[in-house]
């Protein structure tokens, strides 16, 4: 385990800038559930990630095989006291070796990472995910609950099995999902436009948080440009270093080529020319 370090990234977006992180240390594993045929919840605990992560950050795991030098990041879920949640599928040998933790075990992290979403606005927050896009959208109805000046609504897309119903559900005013069979996410918002009417949601201003497979995603910008809506959209990306020095995850912007790990993750439709 490496010395715990304390550090800020250089990166901004706006007013917003990159909190305190905590160097590569090994965390307590609470609990790895099962939600999905090869969709997992993971949980650790630690108190300085789950005191300082915010919507749309990530944390890297790290394999304890010596082969595997590369990070894997993951949006952080949900946070409870000193208990950090995340939500990953096994797609190759990193995540299969993570679905075996157990309660006890160890694992070493490095985070929290990246800049988060702004929900600084009064508005109806409209979370619009796919897939396994959907945990900074779950931790952002989680930070929003409570609030007297917003309103949530998920509206949520699975190849399958719909596991981010039950965890998003007890923090949002609304809960839509749909599955393959039965359109896709722009179909979904097609059929709820009206109940996004600010009259219905006290006046407030419909503001989008997305995150999901790119082409998803700029579908949702598509539909939101032409009826005036703000997007702010978390990217998914290949990452190699996890804070801007391995230059592996850049993606193209209005402004030119930007790094997803530090620059981002989250990025307006207007600063990737989606509109």
């Amino acid at each position: 385990m490496s010395t715990a370090l304390f550090t800020r990234t250089s990166a901004e977006q706006g007013s917003r800038r990159a909190p305190l992180r905590q160097g590569r240390h090994a965390v307590p594993v609470v609990e790895n559930r099962m939600l999905a045929p090869d969709v997992y919840r993971l949980t650790f605990r630690d108190a300085r990630i789950a005191r300082s992560s915010s919507p749309a950050q990530f944390v890297n795991l790290y394999s304890k095989d010596p082969m595997s030098l590369l990070p894997r990041p993951f949006g952080v879920c949900e946070v409870h006291g000193d208990e950090v949640s995340l939500l990953f599928a096994v797609v190759g040998k990193g995540t299969r070796e993570f679905s075996l933790l157990r309660a006890g075990d160890a694992i070493d992290v490095l985070g929290p990472l990246g800049n988060p979403f702004d929900l600084s606005d009064s508005a109806h927050y409209v979370l619009v995910g796919g897939g396994l896009g959907v945990p900074p959208l779950i931790y952002a109805a989680e930070r929003l609950y409570g609030r007297e000046d917003a309103v949530t609504t998920s509206a949520f897309g699975y190849r399958d099995v719909r596991f981010a119903r039950d965890a998003v559900s007890p923090y949002v005013h609304h809960t839509y999902d749909i599955t393959d069979a039965r359109g896709n996410v722009v179909d979904l918002l097609d059929s709820i436009e009206p109940h996004l009417d600010p009259d219905r949601n006290r006046g407030l201003p419909v503001r989008i948080l997305s995150c999901g497979p790119m082409p998803m995603m700029r579908a949702v910008a598509a539909w939101a440009s032409p009826r005036g809506l703000a997007c702010q959209f978390s990217l998914e990306a290949r990452m190699a270093c996890g804070y801007g020095t391995c230059v592996v995850c850049v993606v193209d912007t209005a402004s030119g080529r930007k790094k997803v790990c530090s620059e981002g993750p989250v990025f307006t439709a207007q600063q990737l020319g989606w509109e």
